[in-house]
């Protein structure tokens, strides 16, 4: 579905400039002890030159996919459900897009505000089962999204391991449905 939506996105759009980020062929950093000590010795004055090169390569990870994040006016998300959730790395790239402060902020009554309003997520996922797009893979992308301020569009090819024999017309109608979407946006 993501090479569809990409082919049919630059047919209808072909001055836009499209970077793919392929979450497996890429170093995606897990919040783990190495960023949770590093941002409290950040936050705590100390120099990011004294930082460990774990902790340097990890933040700096980190901050590059807030930043592409932030920079992107269009952001497609493509998945399989894998046990009701997503795969382990687009959890953990979606953790690199979900920052206080950048993302989204805390107002002054300590209400969740986002910050991305105005950029636009096409969230495309495929699974076996019949969920209608409310499995909670979708529901979880859709909600971290649309907290952020997000607009969020979701297609969802589903149904292929109830019903193999009509797999192929369960994709079909799932890459016409995402053509379309490609090309009002």
């Amino acid at each position: 579905m993501t090479d569809v939506f990409v082919e049919s996105f630059k047919e209808s759009h072909p001055d836009a400039r499209v970077q793919e980020l392929r979450l497996y062929e890429v170093a995606i950093p897990e919040i783990d002890l190495d960023l949770l000590t590093g941002w409290k010795a950040l936050g705590d004055g100390e120099h990011f030159a004294h930082l460990s090169s774990a902790q340097q390569n990890k933040i700096t990870l980190f901050n590059n996919y807030t930043q592409q994040f932030l920079d992107s006016d269009l952001v497609v998300i493509a998945n399989p459900l894998w046990n009701l959730s997503v795969p382990t790395r687009l959890k953990a790239w979606i953790d690199t897009v979900v920052v206080s402060g950048r993302t989204f902020r805390y107002n002054e009554q300590g209400e969740a505000e986002g910050l991305a309003g105005g950029k636009r997520v096409v969230h495309l996922q495929a699974s076996g089962g019949h969920f209608d797009a409310q499995d909670p893979a979708c529901q979880y992308v859709k909600g971290v999204f649309s907290f952020l301020g997000c607009d969020v569009d979701q297609i969802a090819a589903e149904g292929m391991d109830h019903d193999p024999d009509r797999a192929e017309e369960i994709m079909e109608g799932a890459f016409e449905r995402v053509r379309e979407l490609a090309r009002s946006i």
